[in-house]
Order: C-alpha cells, then structure tokens, then sequence
C-alpha cells in the first residue's frame, strides 16, 4: 500500500469516496458488517443495589 499525503481533511475526505458500482465498495461494506458482528455490547438497562456492584459487573463481558 503507497501513502499518500494530503494538505487538508477535506482531500483526504475525497479520496476515501468511492463511486456507485465501484469494486472494492462491497468489500469496504463487508469488512464495516465484520466489525459491527465483531463488537459486544449488552443491551437492556441493568440496576445495581450498590456502585461496587456496578463497578464489578462493568468489568464482566456480557453474553449474547
């Protein structure tokens, strides 16, 4: 992969834009899909009797 060097944002805005149709846009919205797969994180509102408990249980990974 070659870098690439840019003056401003807006530049290097432009350049990560693909077009309709593009090739590599459907593998740019798989690899966005993996990594939404990929991430965990609990859903629902959980209530705890005291903020040790909740400190505790922050420290746990959920299951799905």
């Amino acid at each position: 992969m070659s870098v690439r060097k840019f003056k401003t944002f807006a530049e290097a805005r432009r350049d990560l834009w693909l077009p309709a149709g593009h090739p590599d846009l459907l593998v740019r919205m798989a690899r966005l899909a993996q990594l939404a797969r990929a991430t965990k994180c609990p859903q629902g509102v959980f209530r705890f009797r005291t903020i040790e408990e909740a400190k505790a249980d922050k420290r746990k990974p959920r299951e799905r």
